[in-house]
């Protein structure tokens, strides 16, 4: 029984099926202010990097808006929705703890934290997204200090989970899905990223 689907940003590929999965469960969509702006009324935002080059998604009927820090409970789950802007205007990571026994961890689902664009886009001084550059600092901020035992990534490779999977079924010890660093490895690969897109509009 789905109750609630949440998302980490509005593209195709993470965003795409939410119409189909709502109409068919009947379940709430909960995102952030601008994600549901784009999934109820433009199929795709002005402001996103990537406008003109990504495919919209189909429009849901409703959906509830999120604000930053909120917790939701489905179950015995609690989740907290974290916007980390940047990859998309919307962007929103989410974060929970899993216990087994009295052992508890701390889970992260990060949004894409890329630097990546549709041609003729400059994170460095755009009209349609001027704060992209202070936005990805902030959400880089709060890779870096947010409980982090097991981290999973909207893309699996930008985590390596598959690495880690295949290595856990080896049996490796300690378990490679626990890596208290996880997210502060990724924000510091994400910040170099975009300082090496920062340079390269420099130098245009």
């Amino acid at each position: 029984d789905v109750k609630l689907i949440v998302n980490s940003h509005v593209h195709f590929d993470h965003g795409g099926g939410i119409a189909e999965l709502q109409r068919l469960s009947g379940a709430e969509v909960a995102a952030s202010p601008w994600s549901v702006e784009v999934l109820t009324k433009t199929g795709v935002g002005k402001a996103d990097p990537q406008f003109g080059s990504v495919l919209p998604v189909a429009l849901i009927q409703r959906a509830t808006t999120l604000r930053d820090g909120q917790t939701l409970r489905i179950g015995d789950i609690k989740l907290t929705a974290h916007f980390t802007p940047g990859h998309t205007p919307g962007g929103t990571s989410w974060t929970w703890e899993s216990c087994e026994g009295k052992r508890c961890l701390s889970l992260v689902y990060a949004d894409s934290m890329t630097p990546v664009s549709s041609d003729g886009f400059r994170f460095t001084d755009s009209r349609e997204y001027p704060t992209a550059v202070q936005d990805f600092e902030k959400s880089f901020s709060f890779l870096r200090a947010t409980p982090c035992d097991i981290l999973l990534t909207s893309h699996p490779d930008a985590s390596g989970l598959w690495q880690r999977l295949e290595r856990r079924e080896r049996g490796v010890r300690p378990d490679p899905m626990v890596s208290p660093n996880a997210c502060k490895i990724l924000a510091g690969r994400a910040s170099e990223q975009l300082r090496r897109r920062l340079a390269a509009e420099k130098g245009q």
